[in-house]
């Protein structure tokens, strides 16, 4: 045998025992006895224009007991309401499955923790985590853990959650509340918040420790709009599982709307056949339009009245500086003139105000 025979051999037994070590690596990683939740998610998250089919990550990190085994994972909703649960067996095949659990339709990743209950000591387990939204299902990868014997069950259950009215709602901002029980495990809570009942913001997550006592949460969003009904809801998450309290609703306000305000000012501008007209505005929140009446008769009888052209003040609600340029006038005259204006709800006309040309 010579020596490139040798060398080529060398490199393809490199190669296979390479790509044994990467596939054990990726779905037969070893169980630990620990594990981390991630403390925050961002919020409130951005709004992608494209849903789809969520995204399940499962984390190879196991904290098993006798009977008993705490997973964990992470689910991307892609814009849509999505439920999660993890399948499990003692083959790859798998053939059982925990109950599932809503981690809402925001575009951020969130935590998928569950607890799997009923195990056999002392025996392997495959199992994956699974998402599910409108646009279809995906699974995360598989891996295993071991049972153990003579480790007793965690201590604790699932947080127990309640929504409960949003406070200090303006137009544009509102502050969401709930409470949560942590049940004696180490607890995380959120908002999810949207226009619709499928949500799809959220709030960061926050830590509110493992005891046993009820705690109330809330958290401040703002960049609302105004008039607008919101849906929104309080989730909680342990090693347990997720829970999501109750959907409620609030409604931002809205600009009070009335009939426009005016004020007829001073003309500015006065010459031998030509006049400012000057006034202020306030649409008071509808859209409004606004003219000018002008006449020689301090009556202003239809049969000398002039006016200006209509112009749109708006829909605001302060007043705004608005004018008119008159011309075609009578030297050495007096003009009556004042400021009318028009919404939804009403039209309203100004002081008379005098001026005389040069």
């Amino acid at each position: 045998m010579n020596a490139n025979t040798v060398l080529v051999g060398g490199v393809v037994v490199l190669l296979a025992l390479g790509g044994l070590i990467f596939f054990t690596s990726q779905n037969m990683a070893p169980s630990s006895t620990a594990t981390s939740t991630p403390t925050t998610i961002p919020g409130p998250t951005p709004q992608p224009s494209q849903a789809g089919v969520p995204v399940a990550t499962t984390n190879s990190s196991v904290a098993p007991s006798d009977t008993t085994a705490v997973v964990s994972g992470k689910v991307t909703p892609k814009g849509a309401l999505t439920m999660y649960w993890y399948e499990y067996g003692t083959t790859p095949n798998l053939g059982s499955k925990t109950s599932n659990q809503g981690v809402g339709s925001g575009y951020a990743s969130v935590p998928a923790p569950d607890y799997i209950t009923g195990l056999t000591k002392d025996t392997t387990y495959y199992f994956r985590l699974v998402a599910e939204n409108q646009y279809g299902r995906t699974a995360g990868t598989a891996y295993t853990f071991r049972t153990t014997v003579g480790n007793p069950p965690p201590a604790g259950s699932a947080p127990t959650t309640k929504t409960l009215a949003a406070s200090s709602v303006t137009r544009t901002a509102a502050t969401l509340r709930g409470e949560v029980t942590p049940n004696k495990a180490s607890t995380q809570y959120w908002f999810e918040y949207g226009k619709t009942a499928n949500l799809g913001a959220t709030t960061a997550l926050v830590s509110v420790g493992d005891g046993s006592a009820k705690v109330t949460t809330s958290a401040s969003i703002d960049n609302l709009d105004p008039a607008t009904t919101y849906y929104f809801r309080m989730n909680a998450q342990n090693q347990f599982g997720t829970v999501n309290g109750a959907i409620l609703t609030f409604k931002t306000a809205g600009p009070a709307v009335a009939a426009p305000s005016v004020s007829t000012l001073s003309a500015a501008f006065v010459a031998t056949s030509s006049a400012t007209l000057r006034a202020t505005v306030d649409p008071n929140g509808a859209q409004t339009t606004y003219w000018f009446e002008y006449s020689t008769d301090s009556l202003f009888s239809a049969t000398l009245l002039k006016t200006t052209p209509k112009k749109s003040a708006g829909s605001g609600t302060s007043a705004l500086s608005e004018s008119a340029d008159i011309s075609g006038l009578k030297p050495k005259t007096t003009y009556y003139f004042r400021i009318v204006a028009e919404n939804s709800q009403d039209i309203v006309r100004g002081s008379r105000v005098t001026f005389k040309t040069k």
